[in-house]
């Protein structure tokens, strides 16, 4: 949101939180069963997460409960079981390297045997979690990709890679793919969200509110999505309500959705503007979207009604939807003001997109500072933001929700947010703030990633920040 936006953050951290249910205890199997017991299918269980805890707030958090390793004692070979049982004894020592090794050294040849191939795939998969574990999504993809086209049947395999393409936005999640995954997996709610998830994403809000159905329909199976579920299946339903009559048009990178009967010299301004800011902000950022932007433009009155956001907000970028979302009145005869508003809420979008579904929780405070700093947002000067004028608030306080913040404190987390982010680039560099960015899409704290990236501490930084302030307030005045 433009100004003082904090919905932008309440998707990823709605998806993000429900998807770290990841680790589970892995069982020790035996390898040599005259008669093999059934199929054990091991479920996860979550471990007390060390991210930063977002204050209360109105979106819903998914709770993905998952089966996702699966016992290798439920498929027996009667060859090479010593072979095969070396590799898990290393799985089972979390020695991930040496049996991803020892799996890519596996002959072709013992692969032709039909229980064997289903072995390997199931250890595959398992060597996927535990990647996932150590070093996030994308690390796990390719060991999901290997055990799928081991065993094409396997329906665990088939929804974890799908929560993998899901969390990355990857282009392989298609709705061919889906479809198979709700074939193998006919009971599972998360097939049919990812569907509508990626339907609404082209604009066909009727068939994703038809998949968000079925998904209500197979809840039970996975009573922690009930919420999050609830709350999308609401803003789906209204968007396509609200943008039924919507004219629209496209340009390379974006399309705008609009009131038909609205001056349409607005369209077309508002495309130039996100065209050049695509390839400004884009090239500051290094990063590009990978699919076409969502823009819908709103009256006044209408704006409030279908966003729900504050009676102060100038324009917000809806990360449930994927959508930037802005008022049109006055855009015609102010181009600076719908400028900046265009500029801040597209670099939410491109944060959006750069950290997945999955992304570590980006604190709210570098979230809406690169969005200022990015877009040449001259909202605030950053140099009004010193000790001597202001109580600063701790940066740990504005990493969640800023709903919960005094009236009289969100204007000077605003300013924070853009003297923060500002000092943090002009120290590091855009590159290195970037290296923290991708860390935080690991799922790592800010905290563990400024240490990792930058080589110094949370609270280290944090200080030479508002040392440096105090430098700026003591400059004389021109």
């Amino acid at each position: 949101m433009y100004r003082r936006n904090i919905k932008h953050i309440l998707g990823p951290l709605a998806v993000l939180l429900g998807i770290f249910i990841f680790y589970q205890t892995w069982l020790k199997p035996h390898y040599f069963h005259e008669t093999p017991p059934p199929p054990v299918i091991v479920e996860e269980t979550a471990p007390a997460s060390t991210a930063p805890v977002a204050p209360p707030h109105d979106s819903a958090t998914p709770e993905l409960k998952r089966s996702r390793t699966i016992d290798p004692v439920s498929i027996p070979v009667p060859r090479h079981s010593e072979l095969l049982g070396a590799i898990h004894e290393e799985l089972e020592k979390r020695n991930v390297a040496l049996a991803e090794t020892k799996l890519e050294e596996l002959s072709a040849s013992i692969l032709t045997e039909s229980a064997t191939k289903r072995h390997v795939a199931i250890l595959w998969n398992n060597l996927g979690i535990l990647q996932e574990k150590s070093g996030g999504t994308e690390v796990s993809v390719k060991a999901f990709k290997k055990s799928v086209a081991l065993d094409p049947q396997n329906p665990i395999a088939h929804l974890n890679l799908a929560h993998a393409y899901w969390g990355l936005r990857d282009p392989a999640l298609t709705e061919e793919f889906l479809g198979r995954v709700v074939v193998l997996s006919p009971d599972e709610p998360f097939p049919h969200i990812a569907l509508a998830d990626l339907l609404q994403e082209k604009d066909h809000l009727t068939e994703a509110g038809k998949h968000l159905a079925q998904a209500k329909e197979r809840i039970k199976k996975d009573p922690g999505l009930q919420s999050y579920l609830k709350t999308v299946t609401a803003k789906v339903y209204r968007a396509e309500r609200i943008e039924d009559k919507f004219s629209t048009h496209h340009s390379v990178h974006f399309t705008v959705k609009y009131d038909g009967n609205e001056d349409p010299d607005t369209w077309t301004t508002v495309l130039d503007i996100l065209e050049e800011a695509y390839r400004e902000i884009g090239q500051k950022f290094n990063f590009f979207p990978l699919k076409p932007i969502m823009v819908v433009l709103h009256t006044k009155n209408q704006f409030q009604g279908a966003t729900g956001s504050p009676s102060w907000a100038d324009g917000l970028f809806d990360p449930l939807l994927g959508r930037i979302q802005i008022p049109t009145q006055g855009a015609a005869t102010d181009r600076a003001w719908l400028t900046r508003v265009l500029r801040h809420e597209f670099v939410h979008a491109l944060i959006h997109e750069e950290l997945g579904a999955t992304g570590g929780t980006i604190p709210t405070w570098l979230n809406e500072g690169l969005a200022m700093q990015l877009a040449g947002d001259p909202w605030q000067d950053i140099t009004r933001v010193t000790p001597g004028e202001h109580s600063l608030v701790p940066l740990t306080a504005l990493e969640g929700s800023w709903e919960s913040l005094p009236a009289e404190k969100v204007s000077l987390a605003y300013m924070e947010a853009n003297a923060a982010t500002h000092y943090l680039i002009e120290r590091f560099g855009m590159h290195k703030v970037h290296e923290v960015l991708i860390h935080l899409k690991a799922r790592q704290t800010i905290a563990a990633a400024m240490q990792d990236r930058l080589l110094l501490s949370y609270d280290h930084f944090q200080q030479q920040w508002a040392d440096s302030l105090v430098s700026i307030a003591a400059q004389p005045k021109s």
